[in-house]
């Protein structure tokens, strides 16, 4: 981090404030004193007497103290003269307001290295920034109208966006936000300082992230640890499409991860919570904040309507989420509180005969958590109008707050429809630890976030490296290694690989088969050929020699280069494993459906080194094809150990070689049965040669 801490920290929670221009100024002033902030708060004009009820001074030098954060309002030329005098003067740090640098090309990318030399390691957010809100102490530095009220706590959002950022302060879900700050360019302050001074400030529960991406991987890697040690959720919303980098498309790798897929696999790594839109985002956080994480995905669901019992069951089929049935005694004890009209079910419709009864829907709910839940769901809308006599919605609400305190149980009150809340009943269930979640589909989206992220941090794996290329040399230098050397390459680590015998001459070709044994595959050999199928240039199933000569003298018309090798007929399924590399998550390693039509099928998972064989496994049966390696309709079962130990021996190349290797892939690894092993039939290696 090459921002100074300490001026962060101050920045951020600042005793005094200072702002410097025009009527944007003047409003950051009006909202923090909207706000009711304590300290003190200067301005500088020299071209108004006062704003906002506030005696203007002509310059900085005029302030009665150094500011501990100061919004700057003034054009992008003299903003970096003014970011050098509050640095040589010991400020905490400031807000740029002011456009016209990286964003708008060449000119604009000289003004901002100019902004960053100028900051030394003062913090500043933007340039090209709205700045940032503190509820906490009721620091607006923020020259706009929000939404906003004080906080005791709450959670920090960082948004990559201003307006997404107003729209945030706007929500009307219950959810105290204690920190809104935009980042603007990021040029010294980017996401990952943001998420840092956020962890020392003890009011900070939750923490959402609204970006396009991350800049500094291996400083995020450790603030998640360390968000994870302090039981401070990260929830994240990704928007933006951007290319993944320099990569090399020979292989299949790179094409099956995608920037989105590594994003994704990263967050799972580490138990940072991913969403998929601004509703999703809003739920998780507030969730984070009264439930936190959850141990497991044991959902338990009621409602007095077998349609919403229906609902949920049908929303929750494409999520990480189970609904358990209900055992028998579980079941006994349930139906002692109900009548023989009900059925006895998870999710649970309760029907309407204890609507209204206090006593009797305590007893209902307490008997249902008793089930080893790990959250209990409430589904119930409630009345908005004035001309409903609210004390029945009420009185549910009330049974279920006490059935979860009888129980010890985490609880969560949803709406079919996120409009169906009154202040009172949310502010009553966030004041009773039960989390008001607004709408179905975004309610049960936060649950498997939170779900996620709990399991996440029970598995504690290691945390992933960021590794590099340790040359100067760029990823477009790289060289491919033919077949059979990427094979022998492979082989010096453990990997197997088919008997084979490379030449150029198809006599010895033919003796070379007879010594394998038929029958064998023929292929060309070249590091020019990536995918051999698609050009004819590999033949199986050759039975005889005057096959063998027919196809090589075809082959040779491709590449001189021919390789005879064993035919392994005895495989169960085909596997890709492959590894790329990206400039800023490093090398990752894919394990998924392999053969030709790989990126047809698209079921793969990402792992992050370091890998050990429990991540290996459990990877295995995430994929969709999973059945197959497991004997799927009675046939023989694949040797998942053989596959484990490929892994691990790729692992090993890496430990050794990675600095230089750009990627490898195999595919197919052919998986033969249970006990027999794996053979890789087909590698590619690209590599960044050495001089």
């Amino acid at each position: 981090m090459r921002v100074n801490k300490q001026r962060l920290i101050r920045c951020l929670n600042p005793r005094s404030i200072a702002v410097v221009g025009g009527k944007e100024c003047e409003r950051v002033l009006q909202q923090s004193q909207k706000l009711g902030f304590a300290g003190e708060m200067w301005a500088v004009n020299p071209h108004r007497q006062s704003m906002a009820g506030i005696t203007c001074f002509k310059s900085l030098e005029e302030l009665p103290a150094t500011p501990d954060v100061v919004f700057v309002g003034v054009p992008a030329e003299p903003t970096i003269a003014m970011i050098r005098q509050l640095n040589e003067s010991g400020a905490g740090g400031a807000v740029c307001l002011a456009s016209g640098f990286k964003e708008v090309g060449k000119d604009g990318q000289n003004r901002q290295r100019m902004l960053l030399e100028a900051a030394g390691d003062m913090p500043v957010l933007g340039p090209n920034c709205y700045g940032y809100i503190n509820t906490l102490l009721g620091a607006a530095l923020f020259p706009d109208q929000h939404g906003l009220t004080r906080t005791e706590e709450g959670v920090a959002i960082v948004s990559s966006s201003g307006n997404i950022g107003i729209n945030f302060t706007l929500q009307q879900r219950g959810l105290p936000i204690s920190w809104l700050i935009t980042i603007g360019n990021q040029a010294v302050i980017g996401i990952e300082e943001a998420i840092s001074a956020a962890l020392e400030n003890d009011c900070i529960k939750a923490i959402g992230l609204h970006i396009e991406g991350l800049n500094n991987l291996p400083l995020f890697i450790e603030l998640a640890s360390v968000a994870r040690s302090r039981g401070i959720p990260i929830i994240v919303l990704k928007t933006g499409k951007s290319d993944i980098g320099a990569r090399i498309t020979m292989s299949h790798t790179a094409t099956l991860a995608g920037e989105a897929g590594l994003y994704e696999a990263l967050f799972e790594r580490l138990g940072v919570g991913l969403v998929n839109n601004i509703e999703e985002f809003l739920e998780s956080l507030k969730l984070a904040w009264i439930v936190g994480p959850l141990r497991g995905n044991r959902i338990s669901s009621m409602s007095c309507s077998g349609g919403e019992a229906s609902l949920i069951a049908d929303l929750s089929v494409s999520r990480d989420l189970e609904f358990p049935d209900i055992e028998s005694d579980h079941r006994e004890l349930l139906r002692s509180t109900l009548n023989d009209y009900v059925a006895i079910d998870n999710p649970l419709d309760y029907h309407t005969f204890i609507w209204g009864d206090r006593k009797r829907m305590t007893a209902t709910f307490s008997a249902m958590m008793k089930g080893m839940y790990d959250l209990s769901i409430l589904i119930i809308d409630f009345p908005y109008i004035n001309n409903c006599d609210m004390q029945e919605w009420t009185d549910a609400a009330e049974s279920f707050v006490e059935a979860c305190n009888q129980t010890g149980s985490k609880g969560v009150v949803i709406t079919c429809l996120s409009e169906n809340y009154t202040d009172k009943i949310r502010d009553y269930l966030v004041s009773s630890g039960i989390a008001p979640l607004h709408g179905m589909e975004q309610a049960l989206a936060a649950i498997e976030t939170m779900s996620k992220i709990g399991r996440a941090w029970q598995r504690n794996r290691p945390l992933p490296e960021i590794s590099a290329l340790s040359t100067n040399k760029t990823i477009a230098d790289s060289i491919g290694l033919d077949e059979y050397e990427a094979k022998s390459f492979l082989a010096s680590f453990g990997v197997n690989i088919p008997v084979s015998k490379i030449t150029d001459n198809m006599l010895v070709c033919a003796s070379a088969a007879k010594e394998i044994g038929f029958p064998v595959v023929l292929k060309s050999v070249s590091t020019d050929i990536a995918h051999k199928s698609e050009i004819g240039a590999v033949v199986l199933g050759i039975n005889n020699e005057k096959q063998l000569m027919e196809h090589a003298q075809r082959l040779q018309k491709i590449s001189t280069s021919l390789l005879v090798e064993q035919q392994v007929d005895d495989c169960v399924a085909e596997l890709l494993i492959g590894v790329s590399y990206d400039r800023l998550f490093g090398h990752y390693l894919i394990l998924g459906f392999g053969g030709t039509l790989v990126e047809l099928i698209g079921d793969r998972e990402i792992l992050f080194f370091p890998v050990n064989d429990d991540q290996v496994r459990e990877a295995m049966k995430r994929l969709k094809t999973w059945p197959l390696l497991d004997g799927f309709r009675g046939r023989q079962k694949a040797d998942v150990d053989g596959v484990v130990a490929t892994v691990g021996a790729i692992s090993r190349m890496f430990r050794e070689h990675g600095d230089r290797i750009v990627e490898l892939e195999i595919n197919p690894l052919m998986v033969r049965p249970k006990t027999q092993g794996t053979v890789a039939a087909d590698a590619l290696i690209r590599v960044i040669p050495e001089s």
